[in-house]
């Protein structure tokens, strides 16, 4: 196992797990960061958050990638997180965790029902790529703010990209994506825009364990959004990017894998365990597909490393300018989207696909659920009225 993981190795899925890894650890980071501030958590309960956000997600991550030989890289629900912060504000920390585990049961028992791969085989595809691209957007328009935000740190990295994809031959010794990020640490560091807070780095980060409290008003206002979170939003993600890879998710076990990872994750403050989007989406934009999981296996021991030394990731990733992330997480998503365009808006739904794009990016949560849900739930049943053909060809 361990000689055909180093043979399906190579330098570009090495980049696209770096990259990967680098967005993972940056953006989605600073929304834990500013959670735990809204709803009063302590600097211990977030570096026991993100310990088990990285390192046991991690270890689920390179047992999936290693057992299906996919890029199936899991972390934790985003959507779910921001849901979370407003609760804190009423709830008990402690509250919050039975939620986190309640939620665990809920997908484990839905994914060993298999309900969860018949619901989402039948969702139309163009109606879910809508969704991705949608969400994938501001990625994409991250990219241009970058640019015209930090014009010395985004253009060149964009520069050097576009070169290395057009000189193929220097693409392969260099791919575009690592090429574009050194050239965004050399501008970084010519423009003295490191800024290092702090000398005191080398810090570990042990895990705290806590003892859950069950109650009604957590479980009514968390577990069934946090379950749709996961279960449409996030893991509906993963599944269409990887299905326009080439890919063939394994969509219950996916699911019981989020059930068991909530529950492990929650007892040292986590929020519930997903399969990723925009990750996957990284590591499988580009090289030979049977080749993809390698990338996820690296991203799962860089994760590892992230959990253990959780300060001094945040610190120094903290430390560089949001255009240097926002830059490169915009151009790892450029293929990601234009694959998502094409299926969505290139034949049947495309009425359906148009509203759950527009509702997506409109962003307006109802009922603490995420635009992403509401627009499947509406994308899906415009189609249902309009283009009742479709369903039937």
């Amino acid at each position: 196992m361990i000689r055909r993981l180093v043979a399906d190795f190579g330098g570009v899925y090495a980049a696209n797990a770096l990259v990967a890894f680098i967005f993972a650890a940056s953006g989605p980071v600073a929304i834990i960061l500013a959670v735990g501030a809204q709803g009063g958590l302590s600097a211990a309960d977030l570096s026991s958050w993100i310990f088990g956000a990285f390192f046991i997600n991690g270890l689920v991550s390179i047992a999936f990638c290693l057992r299906y030989r996919q890029p199936l890289v899991f972390f934790w629900t985003i959507p779910g997180a921001v849901l979370v912060g407003p609760a804190l504000g009423h709830l008990t920390f402690p509250e919050v965790i039975g939620a986190y585990i309640a939620t665990g049961a809920l997908m484990l028992a839905l994914g060993l029902s298999g309900w969860v791969r018949r619901c989402t085989e039948a969702a139309p595809m163009p109606i879910v790529m809508a969704m991705v691209a949608g969400v994938f957007l501001r990625f994409g328009t991250g990219l241009v703010h970058a640019v015209r935000d930090d014009f010395a740190i985004a253009a060149p990295m964009v520069v050097i990209f576009i070169v290395l994809s057009l000189f193929r031959q220097a693409g392969r010794w260099l791919p575009p994506l690592i090429g574009a990020m050194i050239a965004g640490a050399l501008a970084i560091f010519l423009a003295g825009s490191f800024d290092a807070k702090s000398h005191d780095l080398l810090v570990l980060a042990p895990p705290n364990l806590y003892l859950p409290a069950f109650s009604w008003p957590a479980m009514v206002e968390l577990v069934v959004p946090l379950a749709i979170t996961v279960l449409v939003v996030q893991n509906g993600q993963g599944f269409a990017v990887l299905s326009a890879a080439g890919h063939r998710p394994p969509i219950d076990a996916i699911a019981v894998a989020c059930g068991t990872g909530s529950m492990l994750t929650a007892f040292v403050g986590s929020v519930s365990t997903c399969l990723t989007g925009p990750v996957n989406a990284i590591i499988s934009s580009s090289g030979e597909k049977h080749r993809h999981y390698s990338a996820g296996v690296f991203v799962g021991v860089l994760a590892l490393a992230f959990g253990l030394l959780a300060p001094l990731f945040v610190r120094l990733l903290l430390s560089t300018p949001p255009a240097f992330i926002a830059a490169l997480g915009g151009l790892a998503m450029l293929r990601v989207l234009q694959t998502a365009f094409g299926v969505a808006f290139g034949g049947k739904f495309a009425l359906g696909a148009l509203v759950t794009f527009l509702v997506t990016v409109a962003d307006v949560a109802i009922f603490n659920v995420g635009a992403a849900f509401w627009g499947l739930v509406i994308g899906f049943g415009i189609s249902w009225l309009l283009e009742r053909k479709d369903f039937n060809s």
